[in-house]
């Protein structure tokens, strides 16, 4: 029998975290792009610049929601 238990790459206190960092601090995109990068980072993940700047303004454009920034993420994120 095989176990199912799904790992989770972006837990969701995680992402609240971010999210309401993001929200409340009033960062420009290059910004935000680079706090993306450095939670990407700290998780294990390269990103390049340019993915990260666009995450960050597709996030910004339809409301920075979790699910929005988890799916981003794991478009976003390289194995390292």
């Amino acid at each position: 029998m095989i176990n199912s238990v799904k790992y989770e790459k972006f837990p969701i206190a995680d992402l609240s975290g971010l999210r309401e960092e993001l929200m409340q601090s009033g960062l420009d995109s290059w910004q935000a792009a680079d706090l993306i990068s450095a939670f990407l980072s700290g998780k294990g993940y390269g990103v390049s610049s340019h993915a990260a700047r666009s995450a960050a303004s597709r996030i910004e454009s339809v409301g920075c929601s979790i699910q929005v920034m988890r799916d981003e993420f794991e478009k976003l994120a390289l194995v390292m």
